[in-house]
């Protein structure tokens, strides 16, 4: 093959890759947006260990915005089902603390039994994960794997309230309170860090005068995969990251046009200087917060200057705590995790391997002793 041949073979198959790790987006339609079955196999260019090589390069993490309750970052350059399970992780398999069991003493409101338990479940517990353990069935509740809350309200009219008062929490004394009430040794471990709810004005059920909830909750350790009120996560979510391509310059009204199609601030109109005279040119300078709406794609007169496409492998992660533990925590636990699982299976895979030779070993141990009974 000459070297003119190899370039434009090699020059289409850097075309064809660049395609591949593409989403393209049209105007009626999404294409190409099916991975390979194999992920990361989208050529026979590389070797395994050069696509190991390849991956480890491009693999990225890159945090973008980060408070103690929510987090976006980006996670570049892996494929779908890695990105997929580390966010079902996220709001499945993170362990954390929620009302368990309820029992009920005196409830006079409005609210029944049930749906007061159902409501105290969903409360998020401010309370740290690490230092309890999961209760077994069989166990019996302990200060090591056992929160205790008490509830105990009657509702009373507050004689200091203004005669034509409205405001409820004016209006009337002793609005229902979760309050912590310490086992065991609690008290010593967590005297630095009070247990609690999240929010103390969470409301759990509106009394009025002569109603009364008395109540203890017990609080255990499990997570979202179970029930929803163990999920860290209020939204773990994410997307691909935008991209747009401008096949041609756009200037003049044209790019004042074309820049009022997208999300305000993806598109800037900014003066050049083209020989001796100043024109308006459209520059894409944020792509990231487009939201990809394709109504650039209805006007016919930008129907061939642009194209607009997913990075198939750049994922932009949002993060959204309940509260209960740090968004950093939740993304770092979630990624301990998938480690984990990853060395779970790899050391399954490794014994059945070896349950295999072995059986192999036998088989022809077995072919060869018939041979020479023969």
């Amino acid at each position: 093959m000459s070297k003119s041949s190899s370039k434009r073979a090699s020059a289409a198959q850097d075309r064809l890759e660049l395609i591949q790790s593409r989403v393209i987006v049209e105007r009626d339609s999404v294409s190409s947006i099916s991975s390979s079955d194999f992920p990361f196999h989208t050529s026979n260019r590389y070797s395994h260990i050069d696509f190991l090589e390849k991956i480890r390069k491009k693999l990225r993490v890159s945090i973008e915005k980060k408070s103690q309750y929510d987090m976006e970052f980006d996670l570049i350059g892996v494929d779908a089902s890695i990105a997929n399970a580390l966010r079902r992780i996220m709001i499945a398999e993170v362990p954390t603390l929620a009302i368990e069991k309820v029992f009920v003493y005196d409830n006079t409101s409005i609210v029944q039994d049930e749906v007061l338990a159902h409501r105290l479940g969903l409360i998020p517990i401010k309370a740290n994960p690490d230092e309890f353990d999961f209760k077994l069935s069989t166990e019996h509740p302990t200060d090591q794997n056992t929160i205790v809350f008490k509830l105990k309200q009657e509702c009373k009219r507050n004689p200091k309230a203004a005669a034509n008062e409205t405001d409820p929490t004016k209006l009337y004394l002793n609005h229902n309170a979760l309050i912590w009430e310490p086992k065991g040794d609690q008290a010593d471990r967590f005297k630095d860090s009070q247990i609690r709810p999240v929010h103390q004005d969470i409301l759990v059920a509106q009394m009025r005068p002569g109603q009364k909830i008395e109540l203890e909750a017990h609080c255990e350790k499990g997570c979202g995969k179970e029930h929803a009120k163990w999920s860290p996560v209020a939204t773990a979510s994410y997307r691909l990251m935008p991209e747009i391509i401008l096949k041609e310059e756009i200037t003049g009204d044209l790019a004042i046009k074309f820049a009022s199609c997208f999300t305000p601030g993806v598109v800037e109109v900014k003066d050049e200087n083209v020989d001796g005279k100043t024109i308006e040119v459209a520059k894409v300078v944020n792509p990231r917060i487009d939201m990809v709406s394709r109504e650039v794609l209805r006007h016919k007169e930008f129907e061939d200057k642009v194209q607009l496409t997913r990075i198939r492998d750049h994922f932009i992660f949002r993060v959204e705590s309940t509260g209960i533990l740090d968004s950093e925590k939740i993304v770092f636990d979630s990624l301990q995790i998938l480690s984990s699982k990853c060395t779970m299976l790899l050391k399954a895979l490794e014994v059945k391997l070896k349950e295999k030779k072995k059986e192999a070993d036998e088989n022809l141990k077995n072919e060869n002793l018939m041979d020479i009974d023969i």
